[in-house]
């Protein structure tokens, strides 16, 4: 008897390792298509919270998978505008990543963006930043940096909480254990 083959299961899949093939080896856990950053473990989203080559290629390889534009070390290979764009949709994710780690040191109240899958803002990227700019992080009201949070404008409320980034990796490390 024929097999019969569930073509979105498939698709699913080939998916998958496209986009977190070299993830799983990577992080020795498991990703699927609608992975949110808040499905992360707390080892991978310290690692990708980081600046630098190691989280940037990282990132490449969901941004390249999810595009179909092969292995992440073909970035540099890419023509300029599609580098750039590549860049732009890696700003998003490291924003969102970046924010879900506040969020997990109490630092952040829910953030917009959230809940939105890795490969779903890839692949709509213009849509997902605009969903996830549409309404700022907010630091939480128990941060002791909140009083001067409070008293600025939103660009600037953005800015603040992107300064904060050094001091919440060190304090994210530390809660780890590391």
């Amino acid at each position: 008897m024929a097999k019969i083959v569930d073509l979105k299961s498939f698709r699913d899949r080939s998916l998958e390792q496209k986009c977190f093939g070299v993830w799983h080896q990577r992080f020795g856990e498991t990703f699927g298509v609608a992975t949110r950053v808040c499905d992360l473990s707390d080892k991978t989203v310290f690692f990708l919270a980081q600046p630098g080559e190691n989280s940037s290629l990282a990132f490449y390889e969901l941004i390249l998978g999810a595009l179909d534009l092969g292995p992440g070390a073909k970035f540099y290979y890419l023509a300029n505008d599609e580098q750039m764009r590549v860049v732009d949709i890696h700003l998003l994710l490291a924003d969102q990543v970046r924010f879900e780690m506040m969020r997990r040191l109490g630092w952040l109240r829910e953030f917009r963006g959230r809940e939105l899958g890795l490969i779903e803002m890839v692949r709509n990227f213009e849509a997902a930043k605009q969903h996830a700019r549409s309404i700022p992080p907010q630091l939480n009201e128990t941060h002791p940096a909140f009083a001067d949070f409070s008293r600025l404008t939103a660009g600037d409320k953005e800015v603040f909480i992107r300064r904060m980034l050094r001091e919440a990796i060190d304090a994210f490390k530390t809660q780890l254990g590391d």
